[in-house]
């Protein structure tokens, strides 16, 4: 326990320098036309400060990598608290690596708030270290999760570059349809945002909502019992078939459908509303506020970076993740699946989102390569795809049940 204590400790002193790391690169990009000061050093020198942040708060995260496997037992991965941890340390990996080469500043700027958001995310879930179920007691745990964690955190730098190139070069002095999308894109930020913030507020105030359904099942003893299902945040939808047995602090405005069965699945509907909500009206609260859309805010900060630069970056993070993505998430998943399930594939819901984000990025690189597929299409294409990984980590382990459900919360 004294080691997983500490492994406790570490990720939260990383998570706080990740932080602090995000606040300077902001600081170095967003000051740059501070009166007085000369832009150019003014970014070398906040950027030189903010990198050493993160590189601290990575050595932080792996001693808690490294305590959690040797206090659990087992690789740092095996529910969805351990694997989001371990996927922000993939992501500042990328980000540190891809930093030594360029040595750009406004990718920190980008890329660490990313990392905050994962991690934060992370804190979501419940972080109890508990025994490994049958089907993850294998050596393929280590081989699979770590590598397709690796994939999709190189992937995330590839994301943060494309982005980065389309708010550089979209025009924000006219609405076009490019402005729309991108607008479209950071609103989908803010409302895994938005969910990290509600989930943690409500977790804290323990108000919680309790439901008790007209389905039983066996207890630990053996005896039959109801099922019940446990709200954190303030019940939108109440399971289908099924009564309040302790108030939140507000009722229920519908009921799920009758085919959203399991005492979850509701519960999850109720999630990923909260998070399009809150979304929205961080989206629009900052509309209001500025007067002017989130691209055009952002849009002086990677004034001066070169576009070509910006999809080079791109285009190398992205063809270094995809094979690594392609080992973990498909080769090495099929063969433990075979182990475990007796078969290479299933058509589980977790399965199939990840064939479609290795299908997506094989279309980025054959376009790129054989239809010369650069600029604004391919950070496009870039920035899609890491969307649909964002579905898969969110959207798919909160609503959509399957084999890999003992991942969720």
């Amino acid at each position: 326990m004294q080691y997983i204590q500490l492994s406790d400790w570490l990720l939260d002193i990383a998570f706080l320098l990740y932080v602090l790391s995000s606040i300077v690169f902001v600081v170095a990009m967003t000051g740059k036309n501070w009166a007085g000061r000369d832009p150019k050093q003014h970014e070398t020198r906040f950027g030189r400060i903010a990198y050493w942040l993160a590189v601290t708060g990575f050595i932080a995260q792996t001693g808690y990598v490294v305590t959690r496997w040797i206090g659990g037992g087992h690789s740092p991965t095996s529910n969805m608290f351990e694997f989001m941890a371990f996927l922000d340390f993939c992501i500042i990996l990328a980000y540190l690596i891809i930093y030594r080469i360029y040595k750009l500043t406004v990718i920190g700027a980008f890329v660490l708030p990313l990392g905050v958001i994962m991690l934060a995310y992370s804190y979501v879930f419940p972080a109890e270290v508990t025994p490994l179920i049958p089907s993850l007691q294998s050596y393929w745990l280590h081989i699979h999760v770590t590598t397709a964690a690796l994939g999709e955190g190189i992937l995330a730098v590839g994301f943060a570059a494309g982005l980065m190139y389309l708010i550089r070069t979209v025009p924000q002095n006219v609405s076009t349809r490019s402005t729309k999308w991108l607008e479209v894109v950071l609103a989908v930020v803010l409302m895994l945002v938005g969910f990290i913030g509600m989930e943690s507020t409500f977790a804290r105030l323990d108000q919680k909502t309790v439901f008790e359904m007209n389905k039983e099942t066996k207890n630990a003893m053996g005896q039959m019992e109801k099922l019940q299902a446990e709200y954190t945040m303030p019940a939108i939808v109440a399971p289908a078939d099924s009564t309040i047995i302790k108030k939140g602090p507000m009722s229920p405005l519908f009921t799920a459908p009758s085919w959203m069965e399991g005492k979850d699945a509701a519960r999850k509907l109720n999630t990923m509303l909260w998070s399009v909500i809150t979304g929205v009206v961080l989206y629009g609260v900052l509309r209001l506020l500025f007067r002017k859309r989130l691209g055009a805010i952002i849009q002086p900060s990677v004034d001066g970076i070169d576009p070509e630069l910006l999809d080079e970056i791109s285009y190398r993070a992205i063809s270094i993740g995809y094979p690594v993505f392609t080992l973990g998430a498909l080769i090495f998943a099929m063969i433990w699946a075979q182990e475990a399930w007796g078969r290479f594939w299933g058509w589980d819901p977790k399965e199939v989102w990840a064939l479609i984000v290795w299908l997506f990025y094989s279309a980025y690189l054959h376009l790129r390569l054989s239809r010369g597929w650069i600029g604004a299409k391919s950070a496009w294409m870039s920035v899609i795809g890491f969307v649909i990984i964002l579905i898969t980590l969110v959207v798919v382990n909160l609503v959509i049940a399957g084999l890999h459900s003992y991942a969720g919360v």
